[in-house]
């Protein structure tokens, strides 16, 4: 009789067009369902599809054991059941979950939503721009007035960009400023959340003879035979709270910044406070990022409340399912983010890989090729991401844990998604959707790349034309 319905019910599902069945509770081989019709990065179901049906297909008894040994493991460990949440997906559909829809302190998951509004804002390859300027004039490389750099909100301006941005300043042949270095209140170097200081490191690095310990091991990093730029700025840093862009004598050069993706990258590698935090207040604020979140993705509003845009406190909260929503929208953005196919990204350029890119993803004991987000609080341990199998395909997960002890948790997070691989085969070979090409400091990633340097005006060009 068992046998009877499993067969009639998987024959009325072809009917309704359910060609590919992931029909292992029928007793058949799991196999991925139809794609559906996608809409940006929302997707659009048959309307026979009915949760019943969704959840007949998605339904994993092997995967929920799992799952249930890892919960009842955490309890017999001291950690109350209730306070955690569990949600594994194959493609949309979950094949476990424990109060999966529930949202939970969710701590740099949150940085999860900030770079779902960022790429659905800008794009993997826009830059932010940083303009250099000048106010009185130019005589025989001595600028006689004040320098201007009118920030671009560029969150990622470190040592090495502004080496080079001085080594191309020294190219067009500036070797001193009389004046001030005057900086807009949109420019931050080196993750300072001050643009005094910022304009203090700027003006460091752009002068060897000011150079410490931190500057010289950031040029040591640069291409061999890189120059060190000399340009003594005479004057002192000031802020102006304004644009100076109609207030300039002119521009010298645009610096662009990495690409977002590269940016992106390095955010969720080392779970960098102050880049998020710069990027979620460029986009608006949180409520601005948690609009754009649920606009693009489709999650409810009542599964996600962000007061941050790092994930810094507990009131940061996000539900297991909502989190994996987010890093399958990304997913999806990437894909799709140019007409090329060969050019287009995945999770993997924009997360760390597990015993590839260091980080907070460094020692664990993951499964092979998995693309992650980690998460940690004094007693919230979160970890989401993605990672491939022989028989199931890419496997979707989040994982918010509450409690102290966070080794404990980690190390259990790890083993049962060890557990989940091992039930479903470690794949043979890395699927393109985690193939990756995104490698900060490799090129076209590397920090400190003069050609991102544009020259707008070269005063040498306007001295030479103006002789007889």
């Amino acid at each position: 009789m068992r046998t009877f319905l499993r067969v009639s019910v998987l024959a009325a599902l072809i009917c309704l067009g359910i060609s590919r069945p992931a029909a292992a509770v029928f007793g058949f081989k799991r196999w991925q369902p139809i794609k559906s019709l996608s809409l940006g990065s929302v997707d659009i179901r048959p309307s026979w599809e009915s949760a019943w049906v969704r959840e007949r297909l998605a339904a994993d008894p092997a995967a929920e054991a799992i799952v249930a040994s890892y919960l009842a493991g955490l309890s017999s460990a001291g950690y109350e059941r209730d306070q955690q949440g569990v949600w594994i997906a194959s493609g949309p559909f979950p094949v476990a979950q424990y109060q999966g829809e529930v949202p939970r302190s969710a701590a740099s998951l949150t940085k999860v939503a900030t770079t779902l509004a960022a790429l659905a804002t800008w794009g993997p390859t826009s830059h932010f721009e940083t303009l250099i300027g000048w106010q009185g004039q130019i005589e025989n490389g001595v600028l006689i007035g004040d320098l201007i750099v009118e920030g671009g909100e560029d969150p990622l301006f470190v040592w090495e960009e502004a080496i080079a941005l001085g080594n191309t300043l020294q190219q067009l042949g500036i070797r001193q400023v009389s004046g001030n270095l005057i900086v807009t209140s949109n420019f931050t170097m080196n993750f300072e959340t001050s643009p005094a200081e910022s304009g203090q490191l700027l003006k460091q690095a752009m002068n060897v003879s000011e150079w410490d310990y931190a500057v010289e091991r950031s040029y040591l990093e640069m291409p061999t035979g890189t120059p060190q730029p000399s340009i003594a700025i005479s004057g002192q840093v000031q802020v102006s709270p304004n644009s100076l862009k109609n207030q300039a004598s002119g521009w010298l050069v645009s610096h662009q910044s990495l690409p977002l993706i590269a940016i992106l990258k390095a955010m969720n590698i080392y779970s960098n406070n102050p880049m998020s935090e710069q990027v979620a207040n460029t986009l608006g604020g949180p409520a601005a990022v948690m609009r754009k979140v649920t606009e693009a993705s489709g999650i409810a509003a009542n599964e996600i409340s962000i007061v941050n845009g790092s994930g810094l406190g507990e009131e940061n909260r996000i539900s297991p399912r909502a989190t994996v929503t987010m890093m399958q929208t990304i997913q999806t953005l990437l894909r799709a983010s140019t007409d090329n196919p060969a050019q287009n990204f995945t999770v993997s350029d924009i997360f760390p890989i597990a015993g590839a890119d260091g980080g907070t993803v460094q020692d664990r004991g993951l499964p092979q090729n998995a693309v992650v987000k980690t998460g940690t609080l004094a007693v919230v341990s979160a970890l989401a991401g993605a990672f491939p199998t022989q028989n199931n395909g890419v496997v979707w997960f989040s994982l918010l844990n509450y409690g102290s002890g966070l080794d404990t948790l980690r190390s259990r997070q790890d083993q049962v998604l060890s557990a989940l691989e091992k039930q479903w085969g470690r794949a043979a070979e890395l699927p393109p959707e985690l193939q990756t090409t995104v490698r900060i400091g490799v090129a076209p990633y590397q920090f400190g790349d003069s050609r991102r340097n544009q020259i707008i005006d070269n005063p040498a060009d306007k001295t030479t034309s103006a002789q007889p």
